[in-house]
This record gives C-alpha cells, structure tokens and sequence, in this order.
C-alpha cells in the first residue's frame, strides 16, 4: 500500500473537515508547501474526516479552495479516511490480536465518578497532553468473558491501548528505548533524537465500536500507507508522538522524521482554533486581503 517515493522526501498536510480553515491551517499548509519545495519533496494532502458527526462535504471543498487559494499545489487525488475504514480495522485487528488493546464500557460519568471513589479531588487528578483525565482503569482488568458479555449486549464502546504493555512489547521489538528524531520544536527547545513518554497518555483511546479507527491509529496507519518521510505538523500535537512512535514499531511501519513548528495566536497568546469560531481564511479572502497578505500574517 506504500507509494513508490523514488527517494524523493514525501510530506502531508492533513486537515479536518469540522470548520473553515483559519490563520493557523494556512501556516501549517504553507509551512509543508515550502519544506516540500525546498527539498525536492511531495506534498500530499489528506482530509481527515473521520468523525462523521462533525465533518461536512461543504468544509472539504472550503480546504481545496482556500489552499488553491493560497497557491499550494498538492498530489491527486487527496486521501479521504472516512473511506478507509476496512484498511484501520484491519490495523486494529492486529493490535486485538497481539492482546494489546480492550473494550472500555466507561461513560464520562463513569470516569468522573471513579476519580471521585478514589478520594482524589478532580481537579488534581492528572490529565494527559490533551486535556482529559488519566483513564482510571475501570474496565481494564475485568475478565475477558465479562468483556464479552458486555460487548454482547450492544452497549457503547472504545478500543483502549494497554499503554504498559504495548510500551513493554515495543521495546522488545525495539531493542531497547524507543525514540524518535525532531527537527524543529525551537520554542520548545526539543530537537535531535527524542525518547518518547507515552505514559502521560494513559491507557489512549485508538478506536470505537462505531468507527474502527481514532485520530492516533489512523494518521499512523496513513502515514505508513502513503509513505510520509518527514511530518511537519504543530507543537500542540507534539506528544501524540509518543504514541504513534508506539504504533509505528508495534505494526512494523517505517519510521518518519518529524518537524513540529510554532502555532500561530492572537493578541492574547491563545492559539487559533476552529472552536473558538477564529475568522477563517474564506472571510479574509471576503475581505480583500490576498494570499501575500496571508503570508505576511502568518510570518512567511
């Protein structure tokens, strides 16, 4: 399934079709456009639109217009996850049968309320790089038939990562620690060969009953699939890292060098988001501004 890169460096821009792209989406775009450019590379463009609840045919042709827009240039066709799926839960059928992931029943409230027994108050309970509460292990060493019974009667649930023994496992496929090269990170300080820490996310998330696959399961399977070489992304999305180095050895994919850069904020320093409804690339274009406007806005 890999492509035929003929030794020429393969990079991606791989956005969400969930809202419009703004500031920050057009950095990252043209950041992936130049480093391609400068190195006689290919950029290839993914929509990441596995989340079929929130993603809309009308942002997918929003990311192709503002990028042209731009005057980023990509490879036909771009990838679409949402029709992928058979590929990801094959890749996750290979985890189930490794042993390495588990059916999780919990509810958000579940989880809460686990936290609360355990007489640590919620807001010191640890959270990974993302935000959300370590999973408190609830359902993880419940008997596999009780598993099964649960899962019998139709009930919700996630495909979670036994971080500790998928860790163990790597390693012993690795050799030893595992790691991974970063190029860039300058604000952040992290660059050269990097160990990864994967426990900060806990026991992850990496598929649903719903949809066989998650962020982390599907961008390192693509990556594999597509042969990416160097995946520039932002420092926001640093330590998933850690978990896709995990997949990456677990599944026998290659391993991609990675530059994570700067994100783009405003007056305040908070970075850009489409949640908080920052204006998008469309409404700038409304407005006159031009795509060296863009560039100027953005620092490149």
């Amino acid at each position: 399934m890999q492509d035929d890169t003929s030794g020429r460096e393969v990079l991606r821009f791989a956005p969400s079709p969930n809202g419009w792209l703004h500031l920050g989406h057009a950095y990252s775009a043209l950041f992936a456009f130049e480093t391609a450019k400068r190195l006689g590379g290919r950029l290839l463009l993914r929509i990441e639109d596995i989340d079929v609840g929130r993603c809309r045919e009308e942002y997918v042709e929003g990311i192709y217009e503002d990028l042209a827009w731009l005057g980023i240039e990509w490879e036909e066709p771009a990838r679409r996850q949402s029709e992928h799926f058979a590929e990801y839960e094959a890749v996750l059928k290979r985890l189930r049968d490794m042993e390495l992931v588990y059916p999780c029943f919990a509810t958000r409230k579940e989880i809460q309320d686990a936290i609360l027994a355990s007489g640590i108050p919620l807001q010191a309970w640890p959270s990974d790089p993302d935000g959300a509460p370590l999973y408190p292990g609830i359902y993880k060493d419940m008997p596999r038939e009780r598993l099964n019974e649960l899962m019998w009667e139709g009930r919700s649930y996630a495909w979670r990562l036994d971080i500790e023994k998928a860790k163990a496992k790597a390693e012993s496929i690795n050799g030893g620690p595992i790691t991974f090269y970063e190029e860039g990170t300058s604000t952040r300080g992290d660059t050269g060969i990097l160990e990864i820490k994967p426990e900060l996310f806990g026991d992850v998330v990496i598929a649903r009953k719903d949809v066989p696959t998650s962020y982390h399961l599907a961008v390192t399977a693509d990556d594999a699939f597509q042969g990416v070489t160097l995946i520039t992304r932002g420092q926001d999305l640093f330590p998933a890292t850690y978990i896709h180095r995990i997949l990456q050895i677990l599944l026998g994919y290659p391993e991609p060098r990675y530059h994570h850069h700067g994100l783009i904020r405003d007056e305040t320093g908070r970075r850009l988001s489409k949640s908080a409804k920052d204006m998008g690339l469309r409404e700038l274009r409304a407005q006159g501004r031009t795509p060296a406007d863009i560039r100027r806005m953005v620092g490149l």
